[in-house]
């Protein structure tokens, strides 16, 4: 929904401020599904690291007596993540919030994940551990790449993470990080990885060269949308995606300041699920696209009018599916009305914080924008193409980072 991290528009948010009854899915029977070969050549998003064959841990507990206090660093993780499948890999994302309570500056030197049963998932070393962090590398300099792992007293950091399980490797229930010091290393507590149910959902849009822009990976640009509301920090856009529409590897024909000439334009959406209507806006213009010369919304940007036209969908079992940048005069229901999975709620604009004609559209625990946590669901169906244009067709999965997909024709959409 918001193009780019925009530390005034965050600054002022923060002083201001989704079927049938859906199956749940367990990642066992995910893990049972067919890897097809087109999926598995697909890499995994930017910045996921990947899990392969799991092995011993870098550290051991020492073999003398403990020190009269263990290493003064919090490490914790608010919202505990769910893995979800994509491809032919299964998908961790979420954070660790560090804080130092120790009486000096920490140096981080390193990061292990380390499952339930003792073995290392992933490790990042000293000169990985700016890649976690925002602002992160590679654009950091040597001097600011070390920097950005020293905390000072009482400074706070959040490490944001993405695993990416490979074929044949399971998703632990269960795993935890140690982080690691220039003496010492500090041990966060266990966390599980089946916080939320798996609800498996219609698609938000139909048809063929849709492109998953800025979906679950490491380096989207929702990934790091954390903002604190009602005293806790939040990521509502964590599974978040721009879905663009792409022909001939462009988003527009034509003149790219009018939003007409955008593919995207005017494509229908539809409710992923059976639901309720629990906010709906309409009336606000579309903005003028992004182009080299440069942006500024038709709006000044407030919390009523960062999502444009939107609507919210109550879809039960605490999902909330929210729909924004619609185009103004399109939105076909209101507050309270009853949809069906695959009924028509609106057509794509470019309304509210929106550089160009997309439909952002995500999934979290709360009805409030950016209230709540981004939590994953799957889609029952979709196509992924490939480079050379042939297609693999997946099931009860989630389209993660710039992935390629087409969607079935707008008339199956209910079925």
């Amino acid at each position: 929904m918001i193009d780019k991290p925009k530390t005034r528009l965050l600054a002022t948010l923060l002083t201001a401020i989704v079927a049938l009854p859906q199956t749940a899915i367990s990642m066992d029977s995910a893990r049972e599904r067919r890897a097809a070969p087109a999926a598995t050549r697909l890499p995994a998003p930017q910045g996921c690291a990947r899990v392969q064959k799991p092995v011993p841990p870098l550290t051991t507990a020492p073999s003398s007596a403990p020190a009269f206090l263990p290493a003064q660093l919090e490490v914790r993780t608010p919202f505990e993540p769910t893995a979800f499948p994509s491809g032919a890999r299964n998908y961790l994302v979420y954070e660790l919030h560090l804080r130092n309570f120790a009486g000096e500056t920490l140096d981080l030197q390193g990061l292990e994940v380390i499952a339930g049963t003792g073995k290392r998932l992933a490790t990042f070393g000293a000169d990985q551990l700016s890649s976690l962090f925002y602002p992160r590398g590679p654009g950091l300099s040597a001097d600011e790449a070390v920097r950005s792992r020293q905390l000072a007293i009482g400074q706070g950091t959040v490490a944001y993470l993405c695993l990416a399980f490979e074929p044949g490797v399971a998703v632990p229930a269960t795993l935890r990080h140690r982080v690691l010091l220039a003496d010492a290393y500090a041990d966060g507590p266990s966390i599980g990885t089946r916080q939320t149910p798996l609800r498996v959902f219609a698609p938000p849009v139909a048809g063929p060269d849709w492109f998953a822009a800025g979906g679950p990976g490491n380096t989207s640009h929702h990934r790091v949308g954390l903002l604190v509301m009602g005293g806790n920090a939040r990521i509502s856009r964590r599974y978040a995606i721009d879905w663009k529409k792409v022909r001939d590897g462009a988003t527009f024909v034509g003149d790219p300041i009018d939003a007409k000439s955008h593919h995207a334009y005017e494509q229908p959406v539809f409710a992923v699920g059976d639901g309720t209507v629990v906010a709906a806006t309409d009336g606000f213009p579309d903005n003028i696209p992004r182009t080299s010369k440069g942006f500024e919304t038709a709006l000044p940007v407030t919390m009523e009018t960062i999502a444009g036209n939107a609507v919210t969908l109550d879809l039960g079992d605490g999902h909330y599916a929210l729909y924004a940048h619609l185009a103004p005069g399109s939105v076909r229901v209101k507050e309270g009305d009853r949809v069906k999975r695959g009924q028509s709620l609106g057509r794509i604009g470019n309304s509210g914080d929106s550089r160009e004609p997309h439909l952002h559209f995500e999934v979290t625990n709360s009805p409030n924008l950016f209230a709540g946590e981004g939590v994953p669901y799957l889609v029952d169906r979709y196509d992924i193409r490939s480079e050379d244009g042939s297609l693999d067709a997946r099931a009860n999965e989630l389209p993660v980072l710039e992935m390629p997909v087409d969607f079935r024709p707008a008339e199956e959409m209910s079925h």
